[in-house]
């Protein structure tokens, strides 16, 4: 017990006999043809088939990690950085070297609410309920509207199947982590999951579940050991919430789904020696989900999809006055106590015509209502947002695919681009080799806190611009892939692509031209980024594992007024997942591993009253994940590994200024080494 309060994470996964054969071929490493996605489709189809070059993630994987949330999956995915901000407890994330604001969150493809430019939501779902990730890199404005330039992140989770008979499934969890050295069995210090969820399908089409998670993560001490309250990575609680009602049967599927987040971000000051009273700041949100889906083959001609969702989402800053000896909490008078609440409605609705066996159309509509509200944010009367889009799947000859599409947008707080266009080409070199080509024009609308947030403080002086004008870019990608081949034994695939986008009218903080000494939003008018991936599958008997590389220079904004420095500053990176099956004991062994490279950038630096630009610089990381999991009765696995086994915590960073809530100096990047171990109980 002693040992595992020091080292181990214990992490509960249950496969059953038939899931765990099947999970010995992950989707990664099958043939392409057999795969399925969804993300910017007219109806599932396969992966060697989509016009889009989509990158799944598959259950077998999620699995694998043995993560607590989203992040934990895709830390070591190709072209993905996350930075984190430990003061608010929130991560962003970076797709092609563009920011948060640029990537459309998708829950079983509606859009997820954010307080801003921060993807908050990454970090705010149940794990235990996702069946697979698929990611479109590139614009996809056409199909998803606003937010949607570097792509797409589509979370689609685990349904119900009906079938002939009645049929009940139940499946418990339990996780535990250290942090690194950190931990308390259960509770307390460590990280904590535990999660249920019950199923019943009956034999009529109608189908029901529920599900619960609590999250808890300890903090981590940090470089303020000497004092356990204080935590230089804030201790933080989740519960959530789910339930779903559905209806399958000939041709309709119909369904309700609730989900509700609780989440608890604590941070506390440093009591003195002589007094026990101390500052006590609470980050608390609640967020409903509340979305009803449905699809209806209304004959061999005609496809009808809609979706409807309503989102209430509030955060709560707490400030309360705290006595480490007696116990005792009372609000703090002299600090403000805020709460935001964001409320989106969203409604969609597509229809897709067969017209031929070599022509399709999809027409769809799209209405979008953000409203907020908040001590920081101006009165307002929220944003409404109004789309009509077409596109159409053309195949004139046998080998040649083609979509282009447009979509037509009316918003009432901005000048919205009034047609967006796309063009996706798709030709088959041969069999198994393929060529894919697009343009994208992308949009961005400014948030409502971009637009009238007002925050005020003994550190802070930031307005909000309503002026603001929307984001648009244009993007161009082609690759080429190969779907399988053979080397001996050995089977492969493989896939080189390349991008380039060009932004205007980019979002970025900046002096308030009416006062230099507040911050505010403003339009940038250029940022570019460039680059290219390559990738390779592999396996070999038992053995499977795939490796790639990108390369991707983000623009250097002096570079207009300072010719003498570079236009982009330029970073790699190398990933590699390995998994071998040892099917005698029914166990698999798995490395996820990616190497970050140094993230150069420029900043201004004023010497003798000489302005000049000077090169800095991020230092360079790698990531190594060893994860196994083992199959020991019929209903019940064992999961174990060592997460971040290169202990990366710090980065070296030479740039000399620092964000609202970050400082010079060495740059956070992980708690460190930790350890897990665990056991998941799934009966059907």
């Amino acid at each position: 017990m002693n040992v595992l309060k020091k080292y181990l994470l214990i992490t509960l996964t249950a496969l059953s006999a038939n899931q765990y054969l099947q999970a010995q071929t992950d989707t990664t490493y099958r043939s392409l043809d057999s795969i399925q996605v969804i993300t910017g489709q007219y109806a599932p189809k396969s992966l060697a088939r989509s016009l889009y070059k989509v990158r799944l993630i598959s259950n077998e994987q999620i699995k694998m990690r043995g993560a607590t949330d989203l992040l934990g999956v895709l830390n070591t995915e190709l072209g993905i950085r996350f930075g984190t901000d430990y003061i608010l407890g929130e991560t962003d994330i970076q797709i092609m070297g563009m920011g948060g604001p640029n990537v459309k969150i998708l829950l079983d493809g509606v859009p997820l609410v954010d307080r801003g430019e921060t993807r908050q939501s990454l970090t705010q779902i149940n794990i235990n309920e996702v069946e697979k990730i698929e990611i479109v890199e590139g614009p996809m404005s056409v199909v998803y509207g606003t937010d949607a330039l570097a792509g797409v992140i589509n979370i689609i989770t685990k349904k119900s199947a009906s079938g002939l008979k009645n049929k009940w499934s139940v499946g418990l969890g339990v996780l535990e982590e250290t942090v690194p050295k950190e931990y308390q069995a259960f509770n307390g210090e460590g990280i904590h999951n535990q999660n249920i969820r019950i199923g019943y399908n009956h034999k009529t089409g109608i189908s029901a579940s529920g599900n619960y998670a609590r999250n808890q993560f300890g903090g981590w001490t940090g470089t303020v050991a000497d004092n356990s309250r204080t935590k230089e990575v804030k201790p933080k609680k989740q519960d959530l919430f789910g339930g779903e009602i559905g209806y399958r049967k000939n041709g309709l599927n119909i369904w309700y789904r609730l989900n509700y987040l609780y989440e608890d971000i604590n941070s506390e000051g440093v009591p003195s020696i002589s007094e026990p009273i101390i500052a006590r700041q609470s980050y608390i949100t609640d967020r409903y989900t509340h979305t009803t889906q449905a699809d209806w083959n209304i004959s061999k001609k005609w496809l009808l999809n809609a979706s409807a969702s309503y989102q209430n989402y509030r955060r709560r800053t707490k400030n309360t006055t705290y006595n480490t000896q007696t116990g005792e909490e009372y609000l703090n008078p002299n600090s403000t106590q805020d709460t935001s609440t964001f409320k989106t409605a969203f409604f969609r609705a597509t229809a897709v015509y067969k017209w031929s066996e070599k022509v399709q159309i999809q027409p769809g509509i799209e209405i979008k209502s953000d409203n907020s509200s908040g001590q920081r944010i101006y009165v307002n009367d929220g944003i409404t947002d109004y789309s009509f889009f077409l596109s159409g799947e053309i195949a004139p000859v046998s080998r040649l695919s083609i979509r282009p599409g447009l979509r037509f947008a009316k918003n009432s707080a901005y000048d919205a681009p009034p047609v967006i266009p796309s063009l996706n080409l798709k030709y088959d070199l041969t069999h198994n080799w393929n060529l894919r080509a697009s343009y994208g024009r992308g949009f961005r609308a400014p948030a409502l806190r971009e637009l009238y947030f007002t925050f005020h403080d003994a550190s802070h002086d930031i307005e909000g611009n309503p002026d603001l004008k929307a984001e648009y870019s244009n993007s161009y990608a082609i690759s080429i892939s190969q779907n399988k081949f053979f080397l001996g034994n050995i089977s492969a695939s493989a896939d080189l692509s390349t991008f380039y986008s060009d932004f205007r009218n980019r979002i970025s903080y900046a002096q308030d031209p009416g006062n230099p000494l507040w911050s505010t939003l403003i339009n940038i008018d250029k940022y570019k980024t460039t680059g290219g991936t390559a990738t390779a599958s592999l396996a070999y008997s038992n053995l499977q594992g795939t490796v790639g590389m990108s390369y991707i220079g983000r623009y250097n904004s002096y570079a207009e007024a300072y010719s003498n420095t570079k236009k982009f500053a330029w970073s790699p990176e190398i990933n590699s997942n390995i998994r071998y099956s040892i099917n005698k004991i029914k166990a698999n062994i798995a490395l996820f591993y990616k190497y970050t490279g140094k993230q150069p950038g420029f900043q201004e630096q004023v010497e003798n009253g000489v302005t000049k630009i000077i090169a800095t610089e991020i230092q360079d990381f790698h990531l190594l994940d060893l994860t196994a999991n083992k199959l020991l009765f019929k209903y019940i696995t064992i999961n174990a590994g060592v997460k971040n086994l290169l202990d990366v915590t710090r980065l070296t960073s030479t740039n000399t200024s620092g964000g609202a809530h970050s400082s010079s100096g060495p740059i956070l990047k992980s708690y460190g080494r930790s350890f897990f171990l665990g056991f998941l109980f799934n009966w059907n």
